[in-house]
């Protein structure tokens, strides 16, 4: 990864009056964990409010999106997102080894 490089950050909030399964979480986690191991990916939930947020490669927004709408969790209604193309600008020496 290099400064130039484009990731997408998706934030996501719990869709209002949803209940979530703990089959559903179980799914988006193995989803979003056969994403990853394609691509550079990070993810996790918030401690202080509903929701999460994971920021990852694509080749262009296009499939940014497709990955977003695939995600269980947001395909079943429960959770909604929002997508940024988010470009490099600075980087850690310890990111770009």
């Amino acid at each position: 990864m290099k400064k130039g490089d484009k990731l997408f950050a998706r934030i996501d909030y719990k869709v209002e009056g949803s209940k979530a399964s703990s089959d559903d979480f179980n799914d988006h986690i193995e989803y979003l964990s056969e994403v990853a191991s394609k691509r550079y990916f990070v993810g996790g939930g918030f401690s202080n409010a509903p929701g999460g947020m994971i920021v990852f490669q694509a080749k262009d927004l296009i499939e940014a999106r497709e990955i977003a709408d695939n995600d269980p969790l947001i395909e079943r209604n429960l959770y909604g997102c929002e997508l940024f193309e988010w470009d490099l600008v600075i980087l850690s020496d310890e990111i770009q080894k």
